[in-house]
């Protein structure tokens, strides 16, 4: 092995990707507005949820109950007629509608038990989950306080002091911006490998390797450390500019500590993506195979979802992915502030998983090479 070959193919690797537009704009999305859109596109909390209500009691209660919807967690109400509720509703003018029914306060006052329609358009998930419990709290609290002429709420018998830790906001967008980089340090790693093995066949230009000086560990080891390095400086740029800079979102642990974490992770990831290029024979194979590798590594390493509610047996399998380490690492670090000391176990498996995958990439490629020659 000689250093200087490493070095010069992976420049060659870099002025390559330097003249493939398409692939520069992937890399750009991905560590900008793709960042920027997973912390702001989706709140977390309702906000501004249409609500509808047919008051076919028009009584003081239902009037109370009314006025209880306001912004930001609902628009203003709509008052509409019972003819109009499910035309509204099927033209997907509002996600929820209310219907009081007549009597209502006199059944009320009565001691009865009156029953009140809620109708949610569960096609927007995400308002229908948490609006219901909205809604069942504030017409529960109006009703609730009417009875008593006052609002004033009984004591508990036991007082619940709440301490939000890590994100002291319950702001969605600082979860969401850096589970998007830690997401795309894996994707892109995985992408520019693969593509640029594929495109070296496509191109041709791997038979003239073959007829140079070099070898296989030579050629491999120039493609890792050079994609590598481009997605560990987007991934780095996202995180200052874009985290910290344009989304304010507070970094509680050590920029470079997570960097040389993503590093070895980049090294196992990298190998990935060598091993999955010299299977597919085409880019739009490499595609289809992209897809089934990244969709398990993202949605099963615990980066949206915690691994305790997976069924054990997808947890012991996730141990081999290099995905759950780099995600519980990168949580610990940028979240809770962990040091070297707290993830150190992660380190290692990375280490161990990268060694070995770099291990099967290294002999896949040399086979496909001898095949080739």
């Amino acid at each position: 092995m000689q250093v200087s070959n490493i070095v010069n193919l992976g420049i060659k690797e870099l002025r390559s990707l330097a003249r493939d537009p398409m692939l520069l704009v992937l890399i750009v999305y991905s560590f900008t507005l793709a960042v920027y859109t997973a912390a702001t596109a989706i709140p977390e909390t309702l906000n501004k949820a249409p609500i509808a209500i047919v008051d076919e009691d028009r009584s003081p209660l239902s009037a109370r109950i009314i006025g209880a919807f306001y912004p930001p967690l609902f628009m203003p109400p709509v008052l509409i007629t019972p003819a109009e509720m499910d035309a509204r509703m099927d033209a997907g003018l509002e996600t929820f509608a209310l219907d009081i029914p007549p009597g209502f306060q006199r059944d009320v006052l009565a001691g009865r038990q009156p029953a009140i329609q809620l109708n949610v358009d569960a096609t927007r998930m995400t308002q229908a989950f948490s609006g219901s419990g909205y809604i069942q709290q504030i017409v529960t609290g109006e009703v609730n306080a009417f009875i008593q002429r006052h609002r004033g709420d009984a004591t508990p018998p036991v007082d619940l002091a709440l301490r939000v830790r890590f994100n002291a906001e319950l702001n969605k967008g600082w979860f969401g911006s850096i589970v998007q980089v830690i997401n795309q340090v894996t994707m892109l790693s995985i992408i520019l490998t693969g593509a640029a093995l594929i495109r070296e066949r496509e191109h041709g230009t791997i038979e003239h390797l073959l007829v140079m000086p070099v070898t296989p560990f030579e050629i491999m080891t120039a493609k890792i450390w050079s994609m590598a390095l481009v997605v560990l400086v987007a991934c780095a740029f996202s995180l200052v500019f874009v985290v910290q800079g344009l989304l304010a979102v507070p970094i509680q642990g050590s920029v470079a500590l997570f960097l040389a974490g993503a590093a070895l992770h980049l090294f196992a990831t990298t190998s990935m993506g060598i091993f999955l290029g010299t299977v597919a024979r085409s880019m739009p194979q490499f595609g289809m195979l992209l897809i089934l590798v990244m969709v398990p590594l993202q949605m099963l390493s615990g980066g949206t979802t915690p691994r305790e509610s997976m069924p054990e047996v997808v947890q012991d399998v996730m141990l081999a992915a290099p995905t759950t380490h780099f995600v519980a690492l990168a949580q610990a670090i940028l979240f809770r502030g962990a040091g070297l000391d707290v993830v150190w176990p992660q380190f290692l498996a990375l280490v161990v998983i990268g060694v070995i995958l770099f291990g099967l990439s290294l002999a896949r490629f040399r086979r496909t090479i001898a095949q080739m020659s």
